[in-house]
């Protein structure tokens, strides 16, 4: 089957941007930049459909995503083609899904992280570079990217958590580090022990210290719009982690619903739209 059909059609999961855990190109951020973050977006997913396909080889799915890499040069698939025209109409650098494509190797690849700066050393590519695509997009200074990197291996970190129990059983994949005391086999279970759930808070309490040091970056972006924006993604991962210390994420729900993610959106935008308006 060829390599541009599969990256499009039957290995694609279905899951679109509305369905993700924090915003992605929401109606905070301007039209004009919409087109190139949501351009980045379908490659993102289009490659993560691939590396998590349940049936897939590994040496299909490694094929696939040479095949994207490819379209970023040249010729390849759909999704990486229209990122590459769209990265170049605007000048931005292709660092970034070229940053990305590794992370999705590496979960075809490796399925169990050592300690957590093996996990942080994974978030540089596999998080990392989609703010930063969002803050080239945008023009923003890269300096800002200390507070990104952060907040984007915060973001991470809290989708792992809360999906620890279905990436082992769905795809025996481990991102919590084994150096935690970690018994794998019982990331299997309908519920968590009290060890597990103790080293599942404890990861929550050091990812809270990320968002502590990216707490000043939506205030530092000059685009006001995308300022907001980041100061919701701040806020809901904030409330995750303190989610994740309390809850048991295989049998409670830890993600945010529609209206709840809402409110606590809106108390996070409205302070940093005004403030920027001011």
């Amino acid at each position: 089957m060829d390599a541009v059909e599969l990256a499009s059609g039957p290995l694609a999961s279905g899951k679109g941007h509305r369905d993700e855990n924090f915003p992605v190109a929401s109606l905070l951020i301007k039209a004009e930049y919409r087109p190139p973050i949501m351009a980045f977006y379908r490659f993102a997913r289009a490659a993560d459909d691939i590396a998590d396909h349940p049936s897939a080889t590994a040496e299909e799915k490694l094929a696939l995503l040479a095949r994207m890499r490819g379209g970023l040069d040249g010729d390849g698939t759909v999704e990486a083609m229209a990122l590459r025209q769209a990265m170049a109409a605007r000048g931005i650098d292709p660092v970034h899904a070229h940053d990305l494509l590794n992370a999705f190797v590496r979960d075809v690849t490796v399925g169990r992280y050592a300690d957590w700066d093996d996990l942080i050393g994974y978030c540089r590519y596999s998080a990392m570079p989609v703010g930063r695509f969002v803050l080239d997009a945008h023009g923003e200074d890269r300096g800002l990217w200390p507070a990104n990197d952060a907040l984007c291996a915060a973001l991470q970190i809290v989708n792992h958590l809360q999906d620890c129990g279905k990436d082992y059983r769905t795809l025996d994949r481990v991102y919590i580090p084994l150096d935690t005391g970690l018994d794998v086999a019982e990331l299997g279970g309908d519920r968590a022990s009290e060890r597990l759930r103790a080293i599942i808070a404890g990861l929550a309490r050091r990812t809270r210290d990320l968002l502590d040091q990216s707490a000043a970056f939506a205030a530092l972006i000059r685009d006001r719009r995308l300022a907001a924006e980041v100061a919701v993604i701040h806020r809901l991962a904030r409330s995750l982690t303190y989610r994740l210390e309390r809850r048991d994420p295989l049998s409670e729900r830890v993600h945010h619903g529609r209206m709840e993610a809402l409110f606590l959106a809106t108390g996070a935008a409205l302070p940093a739209l005004f403030r920027r308006a001011a």
